[in-house]
C-alpha cells in the first residue's frame, strides 16, 4: 500500500512553486535563510526608525536634563548596541533551553522586584529602577513572566480544565509577580503581565468559564486598586472625563493632541516639532509617538501602526509553526507583548486608554526596554529557525525516500526488461 503512495506521488507532476523553490535552491544554494527574513528586515528598520526619532525628540530634553544634546541619543546606540548582541545570543540559542533555567529565572526575577523596594532609585515619584537607575527589573519581568508561563501551562496543558491545578495557580503566579511590580507603583508593567497572562492561559487551551472567572477577578481587582491607588483613580477619571469632551482630557493628552493637529497628512518636517519644546511630557520616551505624529504627520503615524501590525502578523506566523506547544506559546506571547506595548503606548496619545507609562518598543529611549525586547525578539527568530530547520530535515527525508523508491522502481522494471529479452 505505502509503494503505491509513493509511486502516486511520483506519477503527479510537481507542483509549480515546488518546482520553482527547488530550482532556485539548486542555482543558489548559498543564499537559502533559516530564519525569518521579513521579521528581520521589519526589526531592523524599527530600530533605525527609533534611533532617528530619538535623535529628534530627545536633543533638547537632554540638553536641559544632562547638558549636552546628544546625550540621549548616543545612550540609544550603546543599548542598541548591547541589545543587538543579546538578540543574536538569543536567536542562536535553542528556545528549549530556557525551559531548563525557568524556574531559576523567575526566582532571580522576584528577588530584583523586592531589591527594587528596597534599594530602588527613585524617579518620579516611583522606585523601579537598581544600578543607579540603569537596570528597570520591571521591562526583563515582562519576558521572565511569558517565558515561566509558557513552559507553566506546556507542562500543565493536561490539567489546566481543572481550577486547582489551572486558574488557581496561574493567579498566584501572576499575583505575586504583579503585585511586587504593583509596589513600586508601576500599574502599566503590572497590568501589561496580567493582560499576558490570560492571553496564554487562553492560548493554552483554558476554559471558557476560568477564563471569564479570570476576567472577572481582574476587573473586581481594578476597582479596588481604584479605592487605595490615587495615581489609578486620577488616571480612570481623567479618560473618562477625556472620552467626554476631549477638551477636558489631562494635559499629557491635550499636548499629543496639539502635535497630532499640527502634523497634519505629512508633517513639519523631522526636527521641526514645536510641541516637544513647549510642554510635551517626556518627548523622547512616553510621548514619542506623538512627536512622530507631528513631524511626519498622518503618514507617518500609518507607517509605524503598519511595522507592528507587521511584526505581530510575523510573529502570529511562527506561533503557529512552532515545533511544539511550547514554542508555540513562547512566540505567541512574545509577539503579543511587543504589538499590545506598542497599542497601548499609541492609544494613550490619542486618548483611548486610559493613561500608562508603556515605551513604544524599538522606538522609544530606554535601556532595559530596548534590550529586553531585542532578547524577545531573538528568540522569536531561533524559533523561526528550529522550525524550519525541522521542516527542512522533514522535506529531505522525504525526498530521500521518494528517490529511494523511484530507484526500487525502476531496477525492477529494468530487470523485467532483461528477463523478456532473455525470454526471446
Amino acid at each position: 500500500m505505502s509503494e503505491r503512495i509513493f509511486e502516486e506521488m511520483e506519477a503527479q507532476p510537481a507542483r509549480p512553486e515546488r518546482r520553482s523553490r527547488r530550482r532556485k535552491q539548486a542555482a543558489w544554494p548559498h543564499l537559502e535563510l533559516d530564519f525569518d527574513v521579513p521579521l528581520l528586515l521589519a526589526i531592523f528598520a524599527l530600530l533605525l526608525f527609533g534611533a532617528l526619532m530619538v535623535y529628534s525628540a530627545s536633543w533638547d530634553f537632554s540638553l536641559v536634563n544632562y547638558e549636552d544634546p546628544t546625550q540621549m541619543f548616543f545612550q540609544q546606540i550603546r543599548n542598541m548596541g548591547i541589545g543587538l548582541v543579546v538578540g543574536v545570543g538569543c536567536a542562536f540559542l535553542h528556545y528549549h533551553f530556557w525551559r531548563k533555567y525557568s524556574v531559576y529565572l523567575m526566582g532571580a526575577m522576584l528577588l530584583a522586584l523586592a531589591a527594587v523596594l528596597v534599594y530602588g532609585e527613585v524617579r518620579y515619584g516611583s522606585a523601579r529602577a537598581l544600578v543607579a537607575g540603569s537596570f528597570m527589573p520591571g521591562e526583563l519581568a515582562k519576558l521572565v513572566t511569558i517565558i515561566y508561563l509558557s513552559v507553566w501551562l506546556y507542562a500543565k496543558r493536561a490539567e489546566l480544565s481543572k481550577v486547582t491545578y489551572g486558574l488557581v495557580p496561574l493567579i498566584l503566579i501572576l499575583g505575586l509577580m504583579a503585585g511586587l511590580i504593583f509596589m513600586q507603583p508601576d500599574i502599566s508593567a503590572a497590568a501589561t503581565i496580567v493582560l499576558l497572562g490570560g492571553l496564554l492561559f487562553f492560548l493554552a487551551g483554558g476554559s471558557v468559564l476560568q477564563i471569564f472567572a479570570m476576567l472577572g477577578g481582574g476587573a473586581a481587582l481594578g476597582l479596588l486598586v481604584m479605592q487605595f491607588s490615587l495615581t489609578a483613580k486620577v488616571r480612570i477619571v481623567d479618560y473618562l472625563t477625556g472620552l467626554q469632551n476631549p477638551t477636558l482630557a489631562n494635559d499629557h493628552v491635550l499636548r499629543a493632541y496639539e502635535a497630532f493637529v499640527k502634523g497634519g497628512w505629512f508633517g513639519v518636517g523631522l526636527g521641526q516639532s514645536e510641541t516637544k519644546l513647549t510642554g510635551l511630557p517626556v518627548p523622547p520616551t512616553d510621548s514619542i509617538f506623538a512627536v512622530i505624529g507631528e513631524e511626519l504627520g498622518l503618514f507617518g503615524v500609518f507607517l509605524t501602526i503598519l511595522f507592528y501590525a507587521f511584526i505581530l502578523w510575523r510573529g502570529m506566523v511562527i506561533a503557529r509553526r512552532a515545533p511544539d506547544m511550547f514554542g508555540s506559546l513562547l512566540a505567541a506571547g512574545v509577539t503579543l507583548w511587543i504589538t499590545l506595548e506598542a497599542f497601548i503606548n499609541m492609544a494613550v496619545m490619542v486618548g483611548l486608554v486610559p493613561f500608562a507609562g508603556n515605551t513604544l518598543p524599538l522606538v522609544s529611549f530606554g535601556g532595559s526596554s530596548l534590550v529586553t525586547t531585542l532578547a524577545g525578539l531573538g528568540i522569536l527568530i531561533n524559533i523561526s529557525r528550529v522550525a524550519r530547520t525541522q521542516h527542512q530535515q522533514e522535506e529531505r527525508l522525504l525526498d530521500a525516500t521518494a528517490r529511494g523508491r523511484g530507484g526500487e522502481r525502476g531496477w525492477g522494471l529494468s530487470r523485467a526488461r532483461r528477463a523478456s529479452r532473455v525470454g526471446r
